[in-house]
């Protein structure tokens, strides 16, 4: 048998021990586990010779030997000091398991529904079973197709028409230190009826020294008028391996705001997929990736415009430091007969040292010819004039590099509207500075002073 048969098969044993313990389940969802399995089995993991995978080496998962986790146990200190300090309604999972002592759920408005998704399976299957995987089925990918063998948990977010949900929602993913390393396959469902509004946060941390594999399927699907803010904050152990798609499907006059905030784990690949297919629908993504030591992070991402009248506008930033190796690659599909469209595509990455490295590839696939597109891709270092008259105001070299370094993350950022979510991503990218500023101004303020230096 060779390794590859050997790395698959690893997986699918611990697939059917983990089927062995199991009670009775469903029978559709019997059906789609071994859907699940065949497919990754035909599959087998992706190599850098299929070009979705071409800078992204996932041997280190497929060789990994991870079990799975029962145990929700995780100090309460640490989750406390990992947690976002915000006044939210919060489901969390330990290594993929719901841990029902670290949420909160107990003030729930009307018209919205949150549940671990082995909860809304028990009470009604049925009604779970019909959206589930219609927008992320196991073709979409190997590990799309490994997730859906071994789903079992995850969230069930639904919001009734007309719902404004107030807090924030947040789907806590917390990355326990264990003596030998886990996997968990979370599936996110969210259903958001017309004209309901909520903001979403999904949120990955753990203990420093965990090493664990979170593979996760996220579908969201937006009726008519709905609004959804989604930010996805990254900021697993360094040793974490992570990989997740997130499909979304709007309707007509819907908008969807995606903050992707890449901040931990050492393999991350993400995959963000929009489906344009009402009038009058809008997509804004929202990305920044920051890597350091060895870390390696991959962003695709995809804008499906099947419908005329309808907006996709991405910005995403890349820093990269010391052996850090990012990849962009984002697409905007214009379909036949979708005119009156409006797709935008900005990527630029800030290298930090002179061996990080990144891989830009936007591209734009347009079959209409009523439409307003655009795309480009920029790398560059920081400007060293820039920090030296900073240093001439007084400001030490690494504060200066972390302010030119936050500034150049600005466009992002200040659409950021949670501060907790900010504070995390400017203490990752720019340690801790001495006092809250205007990143508005930030480069301005470079600017002018280089300007004044060069007189």
């Amino acid at each position: 048998m060779s390794d590859v048969q050997t790395d698959v098969q690893r997986f699918l044993d611990r697939l059917a021990e983990r089927n062995a313990s199991r009670g009775p389940e469903p029978t559709w969802i019997a059906a789609r586990r071994q859907a699940g399995a065949a497919r990754f089995e035909a599959m087998g993991f992706p190599h850098r010779r299929v070009e979705a995978w071409k800078y992204t080496d996932v041997r280190a998962i497929a060789r990994g030997d991870f079990t799975l986790s029962d145990d929700a146990s995780f100090s309460p200190a640490t989750a406390a000091a990992l947690t976002l300090p915000l006044e939210a309604h919060r489901l969390t999972f330990v290594d993929g398991v719901f841990a029902a002592a670290l949420s909160q759920l107990d003030d729930l408005p009307k018209g919205v529904s949150l549940l671990p998704l082995s909860q809304a399976l028990d009470e009604n299957h049925e009604a779970v079973g019909g959206p589930l995987g219609r927008l992320t089925g196991v073709e979409f990918s190997p590990f799309a197709a490994l997730n859906t063998a071994f789903m079992e948990e995850g969230a069930v977010l639904r919001l009734a028409p007309g719902t404004v949900v107030e807090k924030p929602i947040i789907l806590q993913f917390l990355s326990r230190a264990n003596a030998a390393p886990v996997m968990s396959h979370p599936r996110i469902l969210v259903e958001a009826g017309a004209r309901s509004q909520a903001t979403v946060i999904e949120h990955h941390v753990g203990e420093p020294e965990a090493a664990n594999f979170t593979n996760l399927v996220e579908e969201i699907l937006l009726e008519r008028g709905a609004i959804l803010t989604h930010y996805k904050l990254q900021e697993a152990p360094l040793a974490d391996l992570h990989v997740a798609s997130i499909h979304v499907e709007q309707g007509r006059d819907s908008r969807f705001t995606s903050f992707n905030l890449n901040l931990g784990g050492g393999l991350v690949r993400n995959d963000l997929i929009t489906e344009l297919n009402g009038q009058g629908a809008e997509a804004h993504f929202n990305g920044l990736f920051y890597g350091q030591g060895r870390q390696h992070v991959d962003n695709h991402t995809l804008a499906n415009h099947n419908a005329p009248h309808t907006i996709s506008n991405e910005n995403y930033k890349g820093i990269l430091d010391d052996r850090a190796h990012g990849v962009f690659n984002g697409k905007v599909v214009v379909k036949r007969d979708s005119q009156k469209i409006e797709g935008y595509q900005s990527n630029a990455n800030l290298l930090l040292s002179d061996r990080a490295e990144i891989d830009a590839k936007p591209e734009l696939e347009i079959y209409a010819d009523d439409v307003k597109c655009s795309h480009g891709t920029t790398t560059g270092q920081l400007d060293e004039e820039a920090i030296y008259a900073l240093r001439t105001r007084g400001i030490d070299e690494q504060t200066a590099r972390g302010l030119l370094t936050l500034a150049f993350a600005g466009e992002v950022m200040e659409q950021v509207d949670l501060d907790a979510v900010a504070e995390r991503v400017e203490l990752a990218v720019a340690g801790k500075l001495p006092e809250r500023f205007n990143l508005a101004g930030l480069v301005e303020t470079a600017a002018a002073l280089t300007d004044t230096s060069g007189e």
